[in-house]
């Protein structure tokens, strides 16, 4: 492991270590993933909380269980079929990559899971932080884990560190080896609840006594947002809409499907259905949806009629989803 890079004595360490994990099996959120440690249910989440918030994952994770149970009919399922359940999470590129690594498990490793971080890291879509958390989780691999809330709680309670490998080795020499699982999660939930970016909540935090600045830090400057203005169509023929897929090709989302988008040009003078904000990564979006005529569409290349029913179960993109719930039906 090297020199030590943390100012806790091996007792200290020992008692963080216990006053951790105590407060973690009082006051752990109930979570869908944390029933059991079946490695597809645990991998599924982690893939699902990668820059997401739980409260946003949880209805997904459920509709995407029940629909893909286990990692053999995630693999046996097609790709737009995976998209649809993801639709309204973002970051698609998460479902290919994990819809991929199924037919790996499926078809080259006869369905049984990776058991250790380093097998997990062969994979597609799997980084350093994932395969550590499956595999400490699933199957109590003494391996750490460092996230944005595990990297906040050791900066707060050792200093600043000297980059990202220095956090790591901190993280390894706080891990409690006996319960490495409980351990890299309780490290993850006081940072979500506790440890907080803004406001941590110092006075009931397990960790106090042995934190070198009770949360006191200088606020980071956060880049500024980008702000874009955006307009699209809704078409309709009967209880049918037309949608158009995006190139395969495309850098962003692509083959999804959305409504078709208008030059501002095209809208002046026309009184707009519905105006929704949405926000993608650093960007956020102003949206304005048109009513556009039946016949001045749906003859162009990618563009489709779908029934409510039929679209429910399209790779819509996010907006697309969002609009529809609101003006269709």
């Amino acid at each position: 492991m090297g020199e030590r890079v943390i100012p806790l004595s091996p007792a200290q360490i020992r008692s963080f270590r216990r006053a951790l994990l105590s407060w973690y099996d009082q006051h752990r959120r109930e979570l869908p993933w944390r029933r059991d440690r079946d490695p597809y249910r645990i991998w599924v989440s982690e893939i699902m909380l990668q820059q997401t918030r739980v409260v946003a994952v949880l209805d997904h994770y459920a509709r995407f269980m029940q629909r893909f149970p286990t990692v053999q009919v995630l693999s046996a399922a097609r790709e737009n079929s995976v998209l649809a359940a993801w639709s309204g999470l973002g970051y698609y590129h998460r479902a290919r990559r994990m819809h991929q690594a199924a037919k790996v498990i499926v078809g080259e490793r006869g369905g049984v899971f990776p058991r250790s971080a380093k097998e997990w890291l062969d994979l597609p879509g799997i980084g350093r932080y994932t395969a550590a958390a499956i595999a400490s989780i699933a199957f109590d691999e003494a391996v750490a884990v460092v996230d944005g809330n595990v990297e906040r709680v050791l900066q707060r309670l050792f200093g600043d560190s000297t980059g990202m490998e220095a956090t790591w080795q901190r993280a390894e020499e706080v891990l409690d080896d006996e319960r490495p699982g409980d351990f890299n999660q309780a490290m993850m939930e006081l940072g979500a609840t506790v440890c907080m970016p803004r406001a941590p909540q110092c006075l009931i935090c397990p960790a106090n006594s042995f934190c070198r600045t009770r949360g006191v830090e200088a606020a980071k400057p956060q880049p500024a947002r980008k702000r874009r203005d955006v307009c699209y169509g809704l078409a309709r023929r009967g209880d049918s809409v037309l949608l158009t897929q995006r190139p395969p090709g495309s850098s962003l989302m692509a083959g999804m499907w959305e409504l078709p988008s208008l030059a501002p040009e095209a809208v002046n003078g026309h009184v707009p259905l519905l105006r929704v904000r949405h926000s993608i990564t650093d960007t956020d979006y102003r949206v304005t949806v048109y009513a556009i005529p039946e016949e001045s569409r749906g003859s162009g290349r990618g563009e489709r009629w779908f029934t409510p029913k039929q679209y429910e179960r399209l790779a819509l993109t996010g907006l697309a989803r969002k609009i529809l719930s609101k003006v269709a039906g």
